[in-house]
């Protein structure tokens, strides 16, 4: 039977049900009926109170902070549309928890990644959907088919609707992140700079040097994710050193932990531009904070899936 015959459903877990309600009203259905609870234990329960006997589910759960917790809600969840016959269930994981243990840095390391793949998939779920992974090679760790929705277009469209001068600069605070700001560089025809950066130890990195003029410019740095913000406020503080006219940050993922709003506060950022992946509370906002919603990029993923169209159009051209 092909997907475009299925009934479709979304649910949610309790990691981003804003988000998920988004999705909903794209797609124009309601969030499912289920209810995820703590047992006065601590243990998680799970009760999904419609059938989904024949339907093609998709359950929305980033697995951000409490990374353990949603992670074991988004298992349970799946388990439970496996138990209940669903003809295929599909993860929607904006945010993929662990993502950054993707390989071994030194001896006797776990790949955490690769184990949550495994956990996923020994849970039922047939197909995956994930916003900007942290390395590409995630895909590879699942068995199952993943759709790997990049964050770029999403933040490219903002910045085309800004209408910034033409001699804006798209920065990568690293190498590893060279790529994604090629992509947006390419989409908003500017040049492109790069840091090349040393990180001695885990959240805690020194800027070397930049290659490529950034004086004058209005500097887009863009990241994947914004942790303790260390590293993209040290380059913005190095942007308006070598001479930028003024400096924007941006990121898929707002993780935003230990120090991260206090840096983020004081860095020299004229706006800060996220999206919706992780749920912000009112203490993790700024005054020149702009989130992007990422419901229509995943809704029209989500119906291209379930209509076995394909997904990669959406990001042609």
């Amino acid at each position: 039977m092909k997907a475009s015959r299925w009934r479709m459903k979304l649910f949610s877990g309790n990691a981003n049900p804003g988000l998920a309600e988004e999705i909903a009203k794209y797609l124009g259905i309601p969030v499912g009926n289920a209810k995820v609870a703590r047992f006065s234990d601590g243990e998680i329960g799970c009760a999904i109170d419609e059938s989904v006997r024949g339907v093609d589910v998709f359950v929305v759960q980033p697995t951000c902070s409490p990374v353990n917790e949603n992670l074991m809600e988004l298992l349970i969840m799946i388990d439970a549309f496996r138990r209940a016959s669903a003809s295929r269930i599909n993860a929607v994981i904006p945010y993929y928890g662990y993502g950054r243990q993707d390989r071994k840095s030194r001896a006797r390391d776990p790949i955490t990644a690769k184990l949550v793949s495994n956990l996923i998939v020994e849970a039922g779920a047939q197909r995956v959907v994930a916003v900007d992974l942290h390395a590409n090679q995630i895909q590879g760790f699942f068995d199952i088919p993943v759709d790997h929705l990049p964050g770029v277009p999403t933040i490219g469209e903002y910045f085309k609707s800004k209408s910034l001068s033409s001699d804006a600069v798209i920065l990568s605070p690293d190498v590893g992140g060279v790529t994604r700001a090629r992509d947006l560089a390419a989409k908003l025809g500017a040049p492109l700079a790069i840091v090349d950066k040393r990180r001695p130890e885990p959240n805690v990195s020194e800027i070397m040097n930049v290659i490529g003029d950034v004086t004058n410019k209005s500097v887009i740095i863009i990241d994947d994710i914004i942790d303790t913000a260390g590293t993209i406020c040290k380059a913005a503080e190095v942007m308006m050193e070598k001479g930028a006219r003024e400096v924007f940050g941006c990121c898929t993922h707002p993780v935003f932990s230990g120090p991260a709003i206090e840096r983020l506060s004081k860095a020299p950022f004229k706006e800060i531009v996220i999206t919706n992946t992780i749920p912000l509370g009112k203490d993790k906002m700024l005054d020149n904070m702009t989130i992007l919603s990422i419901a229509p990029l995943v809704g029209e993923a989500i119906l291209r899936i379930h209509e076995d169209l394909s997904v990669s159009k959406l990001f042609e051209g």
